[in-house]
């Protein structure tokens, strides 16, 4: 199985699960874990991060199963943390958001979505090495798990805004299933926005949201036959997609529609989705004179829907249809009293609250959108401040506060401190040049770095010398760890490394020793390795003389030094 393949098979899994009955999805689930299992086997972090999308998403769209997608979009945020991974950790977010509203957790949900908006708004430049293609790909899922929430909540025109810019990611290379998929979408965003207008009373704006829904409705027919969506050939979308048919009922309701709406009023579909359905099928009963079988299918969907948390703004569109009819009923019967009417101006005006409420929504995410990116922002500056340019690695201000927080925790003792010196690195500078030695010294820390545990710190500490911390190792097993990054550098290509290898001091923390006390002592450990040739390690187990200052002796300690040396030519 390729890497393609197995990305693809994860796709169309997506593509099915969302339009399967839970026994089915039940199984999608299982055998996209297997796929999971199967990339974390080969490490190849974006690949790992797309399937822990799909394996959480499966969880998302399937009844029951939603909590169980909290530990999946858990790991997906850390490990694209760690791997710099910025539109797949937007996405991690966004599918957070989609969790909590399930959770009923709005205001949280909305947070979620600003933070991954802010990620995308400080993600313009495509990179170079996953390639545009799929760079517009990642950029677009990511925007509409974001546009899913946002519509959840009834915030349109955010979501509006948000679907533009997928459809503005993948225009010049979706293929039939994404142009499919964002038709789709922004004929559900315009129904739903146009059954809220109405709820505030402006017609004619929702009017014109479901003619436009209508005319999408009708255009997606020809990329819907080539799509991964579940369908049957030769059988026109509007027949099969709900929305889609709610759209042209909506848009002109009428007894001609009734038939095919009732097909698929019954069958498989999104919660949310079966309300759209349910309110264009009794729109059209009530143009066909058949009122009480229009209250029956707005009662048995209501009764469906009360457990349903997805889309809270839908829910209460399904509400309001039930109360416009009885209120129609109880007109024609001509049974309206001064209650009925102070009954109506309390919904008028509670249904006004709302809508200012929803525009505080909005008013919120925009806030929090630019609070997040402007902490993101301070937080690559504190980064900045904290990083050595040339390596990457943590600098000496790093090294010092680290090294405090490490001195000062019981849990990191002992704590080996080594001191790196570069052998030859002069040579490179006088024969070649300042750019080819600053090329070495990345190359020989990235080695470095890549040769100790996690939890060990390296950092540059100037010029050609670096300084590595090991919390919780004996010197015993620092000097293993050390001596296998010495025969890492050694091993170098030559025009990778241009000959050069490490001298490594390497000492003990002792009690109530201060930083600079115990890195003179490295540093002298240091000057040992490299009095004896370079390329190994040395190690003091006590420290008297032999050019180490008197007062950093051992206490009790006498006479010469012992040195352990440990080479890797």
């Amino acid at each position: 199985m390729s890497d393609a393949w197995l990305l693809g098979r994860a796709r169309e899994l997506i593509a099915i699960v969302q339009r399967s009955d839970r026994d089915e999805q039940l199984r999608i689930i299982g055998t996209l874990d297997e796929l999971l299992e199967e990339t974390q086997r080969r490490g190849e972090p974006i690949l790992v991060a797309q399937l822990l999308r799909a394996a959480a998403l499966a969880r998302l769209v399937t009844r029951g199963q939603a909590a169980e997608a909290e530990p999946r979009l858990d790991e997906m945020l850390a490990h694209t943390k760690r791997h710099g991974l910025a539109l797949l950790r937007a996405d991690a977010h966004a599918l957070r958001g989609r969790l909590l509203v399930l959770s009923s957790q709005e205001d949280a949900a909305l947070t979620e979505i600003a933070r991954a908006l802010a990620i995308l708004d400080d993600s313009a430049t495509p990179d170079v090495q996953l390639g545009r293609r799929a760079w517009d790909r990642l950029l677009s899922s990511a925007l509409i798990d974001c546009w899913i929430v946002l519509n959840q909540l009834g915030v349109y025109e955010a979501a509006e805004e948000v679907i533009a810019r997928a459809h503005q990611a993948v225009r010049d290379s979706a293929g039939p299933h994404e142009i499919t998929l964002q038709l789709i979408n922004r004929v559900k965003m315009l129904l739903g926005w146009g059954l809220r207008l109405e709820r505030v009373g402006r017609a004619d704006e929702a009017g014109e949201k479901f003619r436009t829904a209508a005319s999408m409705a009708i255009a997606v027919e020809a990329p819907f036959a080539e799509s991964l969506f579940p369908r049957r050939p030769g059988v026109a979308a509007v027949d099969q997609v709900g929305v889609l048919a709610a759209a042209l009922a909506l848009a002109a309701p009428s007894a001609a529609h009734i038939d095919r709406l009732r097909k698929l009023h019954s069958s498989q579909g999104w919660p949310h989705e079966h309300v759209i359905v349910t309110i264009a099928l009794s729109r059209c009963l009530v143009v066909d004179g058949r009122r009480d079988e229009a209250m029956e299918v707005l009662a048995a969907a209501r009764q469906g829907q009360a457990e349903d948390n997805s889309q809270p703004s839908m829910r209460l569109n399904l509400v309001r249809e039930i109360a416009k009819l009885g209120q129609e009923e109880d007109a024609a019967a001509q049974t309206e009293s001064t209650a009925a009417t102070l009954l109506a101006g309390y919904v008028e005006a509670l249904e006004a609250e709302l809508w200012s409420l929803r525009e505080s929504q909005i008013a919120t995410l925009n806030t929090r959108r630019e609070h997040e990116r402007l902490s993101a922002e301070h937080g690559a500056i504190t980064q900045q401040a904290l990083q050595d340019p040339l390596t990457g690695l943590p600098n000496r201000r790093a090294l010092d506060e680290r090294l405090r927080e490490l001195a000062a925790s019981a849990a990191a003792q002992p704590l080996a401190v080594a001191l790196v010196d570069l052998d030859g690195f002069k040579d490179v500078n006088d024969r070649h040049s300042h750019a080819e030695g600053d090329d070495v010294l990345r190359v020989v820390a990235s080695t470095l770095r890549d040769a100790l545990r996690g939890d060990d710190l390296v950092a540059r500490y100037g010029g050609d010398e670096f300084i590595v911390l090991l919390p919780g190792a004996p010197v015993s097993a620092a000097k293993q760890a050390l001596g296998r990054a010495v025969s890492a550098v050694a091993s170098l290509p030559h025009h990778l490394s241009h000959g050069v290898t490490l001298s490594v001091g390497l000492v003990s923390l002792r009690p109530h020793e201060r930083a600079e006390q115990v890195l003179s002592r490295a540093d002298a450990a240091m000057y040992q390795a490299k009095r004896r040739g370079g390329n190994q390690v040395a190690s003091a187990t006590s420290a008297a003389g032999d050019g180490l200052p008197p007062e950093y002796a051992e206490d009790g300690a006498s006479g010469d030094p012992t040195w352990e040396l440990e080479e890797h030519p």
